[in-house]
């Protein structure tokens, strides 16, 4: 009886332990399947401006937001510090839209409305005398003077338009046009259109709050390249 019970004790020890091993092994193989998996998420590509319509129109956002904020600082005046507090959460709102979006978070891009650069003459053409200055384009019409266009004009020739991030009822802000002014917005990739009035000044030709964005935006895009403006009243 005593041998009996010594070898079935054996071999509960025996089993105890083969299940502790494979209990471990799987805990094991649990920790290995989990740590590697987190170098791929930590390894995920942040996105830059140039790689993503995304980024970039946030990163636009952003820059014109920070220009507005330079010129009331360079220029102040009694509403200057509400002005600079209002657009600085701004650019915290739209840090937060970069992260969750996979961008660089602060990446700046002011929105630049310069023309491409002149191409070389080619070889063997006649040189252009320096002394000669090229004959003035004349201006595109209603795009001068900003407040002074007539209603109806088309504005903000060749200008891109973004969000400026901030909340409230649809609206504009500018740095062409008074408070007042009231400018329509058309998105010509999905001829989608919003009118809105300027209610503060901003560091591009026009800017659209949040919500007047979300009425001519593409989904998922926060930047409208081929956009109309016009000043109607």
């Amino acid at each position: 009886m005593s041998r009996r019970r010594t070898a079935s004790t054996k071999k509960k020890l025996a089993l105890l332990v083969t299940a502790a091993a494979v209990a471990g092994g799987g805990a094991f193989a649990l920790a290995t399947t989990s740590n590697a998996s987190q170098p791929s998420a930590q390894n995920a590509k942040t996105l830059s401006a140039a790689d993503s319509t995304v980024c970039q129109g946030l990163a636009t956002a952003l820059g014109n937001n920070q220009k507005f904020i330079d010129g009331q600082r360079a220029a102040p005046d009694a509403q200057s510090s509400a002005r600079i507090a209002n657009r600085e959460a701004v650019i915290a709102q739209i840090k937060v839209q970069q992260k969750a979006s996979g961008c660089a978070v602060g990446e700046s891009a002011q929105d630049s409305q310069a023309a491409p650069p002149a191409q070389s003459a080619p070889a063997g053409s006649p040189a252009t005398s320096a002394a000669t200055p090229p004959a003035a384009t004349p201006p595109a019409a209603g795009n001068n003077g900003g407040g002074n266009a007539a209603a109806g004009s088309q504005v903000c020739n060749g200008s891109t338009v973004t969000l400026s991030g901030e909340a409230g009822a649809p609206a504009a802000s500018s740095n062409q046009f008074p408070a007042g002014t009231t400018l329509k917005v058309t998105n010509l990739d999905n001829n989608k259109s919003t009118t809105v009035k300027v209610t503060s000044v901003s560091g591009s030709c026009v800017l659209l709050n949040n919500a007047a964005f979300e009425q001519v935006r593409e989904p998922g895009k926060f930047l409208i390249r081929r956009a109309l403006t016009q000043k109607v009243g």
